[in-house]
């Protein structure tokens, strides 16, 4: 029991290590997309909109992605512990069944 969290400490760990080194090269970019917007908003262009609704779209999907997973394997989780009981009540029927001797 303690490898495994062990082993999802490490996955956390190198998640968060890869997520901060990654952050500058994201943070360099964000300027030249406001001033772009911007800019094509003074002109009287629309791409600002197409812009923030591709942010939503972008933000939304791991959302989703993430919430599928998550019912899947609580779903999943379900129906082995609906299985386990089961199968240990099961047990307990033969084992205090007269007839079955």
């Amino acid at each position: 029991m303690k490898k495994g969290w062990i082993k999802i400490l490490a996955i956390g760990v190198i998640v968060i290590l890869l997520l901060v080194l990654d952050s500058a090269w994201v943070e360099a970019q964000c300027p030249m997309c406001k001033m772009s917007a911007e800019a094509d908003l003074e002109n009287g262009g629309t791409a600002g909109r197409g812009l923030n609704k591709g942010i939503i779209y972008l933000l939304v999907f791991p959302y989703i992605l993430m919430g599928g997973l998550g019912f899947l394997w609580w779903r999943h989780s379900k129906q082995v512990a609906e299985l386990e009981q089961g199968l240990e009540l099961r047990a307990l029927l033969e084992a205090h069944d007269p007839s079955a001797a």
